[in-house]
């Protein structure tokens, strides 16, 4: 029989690989692209027709600039102050970010909804998150008086339950020392699995908290959030909305639905805007 080593470190090697999918890799030169894309702009300042900045929140092993290719200039076209932060860094590890203690990733988050507020003189700013983005900003809203600067809250696949990764997290504790190896390479990722101790604390009383509007936006092929229903929260104020109930043909999974999806950039605008949402289709493709 194998040494136990030898078994644990292929299969945290395949957590960390089914999470990798949720965004692609970093290059210098996108980077650099992302001052003249128009966002991250603090000279911005909200107009009367959308008079909250918006903040991206990247998800696992994503950074500022690739989660946000796609949806920044999309937001930022349609008239939005547009920034997007990198948080959960962990040491000698470029590029892929998302990766530390959730719980500190949430204080990054409230220093820069801080930073950007002041920027702006915005009294609000709204969020959209991405995967992990999507739920961290929820402990930012309930334990560090987060709910108090922001209005919205639209989570794209988020793992606000966590999640089984098609089960395979369910084979952890079989593999004695493997969730602590976990653990202590990414705590994200085990932050996320589903029934961790973060999770719990977090869910613990109620998904939500008075005086922010939720959206979820899910995909049914979604394969790393998983079952894809664990995404969605219950409370009031809460719109949880599935990809293929707008589209039935939208095939869009984890990763396409947060970086391509011209159908889920419009229910995104929708929420940010609801006074002004326009029904979303397969044709919001074209918007």
């Amino acid at each position: 029989m194998l040494p136990w080593k030898r078994v644990i470190r292929p299969l945290a090697a395949l957590l960390l690989a089914a999470a990798a999918v949720t965004v692609p890799s970093a290059t210098s030169a996108q980077a650099a692209a992302a001052p003249s894309s128009g966002w991250n702009d603090y000279t911005c300042k909200p107009s009367a027709a959308h008079p909250r900045p918006v903040v991206l929140v990247h998800g696992t092993f994503g950074n500022s600039v690739d989660n946000w290719l796609g949806l920044a200039p999309y937001l930022k076209h349609r008239g939005y102050c547009v920034f997007s932060l990198d948080y959960g860094q962990l040491p000698g590890v470029p590029f892929f970010h998302g990766l530390g203690p959730v719980e500190k990733s949430a204080e990054q988050l409230d220093a820069f909804v801080d930073n950007v507020l002041a920027a702006t003189r915005a009294d609000e700013a709204d969020i959209v998150g991405h995967s992990q983005g999507g739920m961290m900003p929820r402990h930012y809203l309930k334990f560090l008086g987060g709910a108090d600067e922001v209005n919205a809250l639209v989570g794209i696949a988020p793992s606000n339950h966590g999640t089984t990764l098609s089960g395979l997290t369910e084979l952890l504790p079989y593999f004695p020392g493997a969730e602590d190896l976990l653990s202590e390479a990414t705590p994200a990722l085990a932050d996320q699995v589903a029934g961790s101790d973060f999770l719990t604390r977090l869910n613990a009383g109620g998904d939500t908290v008075p005086g922010v509007r939720y959206t979820v936006l899910a995909t049914r092929y979604d394969q790393v959030v998983t079952p894809y229903r664990s995404a969605y929260l219950t409370g009031p104020n809460v719109r949880n909305v599935l990809l293929q109930d707008l589209c039935p043909v939208d095939l869009s999974e984890h990763l396409a639905i947060g970086l391509l999806d011209r159908i889920a950039f419009h229910e995104v605008a929708n929420a940010l805007d609801p006074a002004r949402a326009k029904p979303t289709t397969c044709a919001s493709v074209f918007s």
